[in-house]
């Protein structure tokens, strides 16, 4: 089961809003969503955090500030890289990977081994795809911006800390926003 809320801050405080994903097929609709969001609040150029969880299994944060990039928090890349709305955050430049290559490039053999020579055994490959360098690897465990809440009062340590159970409600427990959050869920 997937909850996913936003959280704008206002000048009165934070004011919280459910959201659907089902029309969000990549992060800049959810930056949109989230931009849209705080104008209704009347607050175009302040924070609004988009909070994503699949029950007991992932959780994740934009944070948009203004026009400015969306930063982004996967408590557990890998548990959202099984998921369809965790997909949605786990972009390439979060991912390490270079949006703008070529496949074609990529589809090359350019390994250095003339024809007739032995490819490298599946082993080796297996091995790659181990330790997080294979092209399609994510990497168990949190990764993003771990600093995201950090001037709000969430710093990396206690961000990296915290259960995907219940996180997003101590979260907004710390941001003194778990009765509006508590409203939308």
């Amino acid at each position: 089961m997937y909850f996913a809320a936003l959280l704008a801050r206002t000048e009165d405080g934070w004011e919280a809003s459910d959201t659907e994903l089902d029309d969000v097929e990549a992060l800049s609709d959810l930056s949109d969503l989230a931009r849209e969001a705080a104008a209704e609040a009347g607050a175009e150029d302040d924070t609004v955090l988009v909070f994503i969880e699949q029950e007991d299994a992932w959780f994740g944060i934009v944070r948009v500030d203004g026009e400015e990039d969306p930063r982004i928090y996967i408590s557990d890349a890998a548990a959202a890289a099984r998921s369809s709305y965790g997909e949605i955050l786990l972009t390439d430049e979060l991912l390490g990977k270079d949006p703008d290559g070529d496949d074609e490039l990529d589809a090359l053999d350019l390994d250095g081994t003339e024809d007739g020579e032995p490819e490298a055994s599946s082993d080796d490959s297996e091995e790659e795809d181990d330790d997080g360098t294979g092209a399609e690897a994510v990497p168990p465990g949190p990764l993003g911006d771990a600093e995201i809440l950090a001037d709000l009062g969430v710093p990396e340590k206690e961000l990296l800390a915290l259960d995907a159970g219940d996180a997003l409600g101590e979260i907004a427990e710390i941001l003194g926003a778990a009765e509006v959050l508590e409203t939308v869920r």
